[in-house]
């Protein structure tokens, strides 16, 4: 009988569930994660802290925020060092507030299995691409199958050339038996489980959104420089045209943070046709350079700014025939922002010197619409005055050099 192997995931649908941020060192400074996804054993001095990133439900197997790093409760860490001791390295960590013991999983074999023909898609890094080194490496892999007679004796290793962890039958049915809460297991040996017609739709979907996100990139990347190290959170969502919630930081001139939605513009991947989708795309800029934006305020109030676009098409209308105000909720917001009834205001579409007011994608024009936060004696202002005084603020922010510029300490303009 043929052996069956199978791709360690984090099963993230897991309700209420934690995760864990960058591992730190003696010193309180964030380690390196490549040291642990080269497939070698590594070694770092003295203890390792997992800080907390998203308060939840401890998990058995967790994999690293923005990583394939596993960390595991001991109990997890056993069955691996029981059954493919020589696959891997055990490296103790301290997990915050975790009294038990928990375990770095270094997974130290690599193994080239990929079967390119079976695979669904593969695809390689090719000279257009700009990275030399590269050339032949895997670009993308999905729907990966293996070739279970070039894995040899190993229990669990990691792909050549592509970011997956595989483990044999026998660890996956030990996790199982162990009842080890958060990971998942999908299976990568044996025919593809999905159609022709299933793969063609897929093919198509993953062109049409690779075609968008590449063109927005490539405008993102005329406004400063790109973070591609910073990690992002990323969600699905109906309500979003691709069903896929993501974002984009920018570093800008002065120091500043320009934080965008970026897909809200992707096409209506239930149509599987070319369109901008929404046709707009929501920027916000603070004027720091913004180290863990993934935690802050500016991406929380940008995240709640963008639901009410994306639910309610009247709000869409609205912003795109020019300035539109709106609440949402203050929960975890600078309490400078925060009125009496515990809300956050916006302007949107405050004309900028030096930002685009639309940009070109091979699907059409896409609307950059800034997103102002306002001071609750602003909002008031508004309430008062209507669209009028929508106007008249976005005049005030333009005389003072404001502009579309979102910051926590300055004077009120009304």
């Amino acid at each position: 009988m043929a052996k069956r192997y199978f791709r360690l995931v984090d099963d993230v649908y897991t309700p209420g569930r934690w995760e864990l941020g960058s591992p730190l060192d003696e010193r309180e400074q964030e380690i390196r994660t490549w040291l642990f996804e080269r497939g070698e054993p590594t070694h770092v001095e003295g203890r390792i802290r997992i800080p907390i990133y998203a308060p939840g439900k401890a998990l058995d197997f967790t994999l690293l925020a923005g990583s394939s790093i596993p960390v595991v409760h001991d109990r997890v860490a056993a069955v691996f060092a029981a059954l493919a001791p020589g696959d891997v390295q055990l490296i103790p960590v301290e997990v915050d507030g975790q009294r038990e013991p928990y375990i770095l999983l270094n997974i130290t074999r690599v193994v080239k299995c990929i079967d390119d023909e079976a695979s669904d898609e593969v695809r390689y890094v090719t000279p257009a691409h700009g990275l030399p080194d590269q050339i032949g490496e895997y670009r993308s892999v999905i729907g990966m199958r293996i070739d279970p007679t070039k894995v040899g004796d190993a229990q669990v290793f990691r792909t050549w050339g592509w970011v997956a962890i595989v483990v044999s039958e026998v660890i996956k049915e030990s996790l199982e038996e162990l009842g080890a809460t958060g990971p998942k297991f999908k299976e990568v040996t044996g025919p593809s489980t999905i159609s022709a017609e299933e793969r063609a739709r897929d093919r198509k979907s993953r062109e049409l959104l690779e075609t968008a996100a590449t063109a927005r990139e490539a405008a993102w990347r005329t406004l400063g420089s790109l973070d591609k190290e910073v990690f992002m959170p990323i969600a699905m969502s109906g309500s979003w045209p691709g069903q896929r919630q993501l974002w984009s930081v920018i570093r800008c001139e002065a120091g500043r943070t320009l934080l965008v939605t970026h897909g809200l513009s992707d096409p209506f991947i239930e149509r599987l046709e070319p369109s901008t989708g929404f046709g707009l795309e929501l920027a916000l800029e603070v004027d720091a350079a913004v180290k863990d934006i993934s935690k802050g305020w500016p991406l929380m109030l940008l995240d709640r700014v963008a639901d009410e676009v994306a639910e309610h098409e009247h709000v869409r209308e609205s912003v795109k025939a020019g300035l539109f105000s709106m609440e949402v909720s203050g929960k975890g917001m600078p309490k400078s922002l925060v009125t009496q009834e515990g809300r956050v205001a916006v302007l949107l579409g405050v004309e900028s010197r030096t930002l685009p007011s639309h940009f070109s994608t091979p699907y059409g024009e896409v609307k950059l619409v800034t997103v102002k936060v306002l001071l609750p004696s602003e909002l008031a202002y508004l309430l008062e005055h209507g669209a009028e005084g929508q106007a008249v603020l976005a005049r005030l922010f333009a005389e003072n050099g404001e502009e579309h510029l979102s910051r926590l300490k300055r004077k009120p303009v009304a």
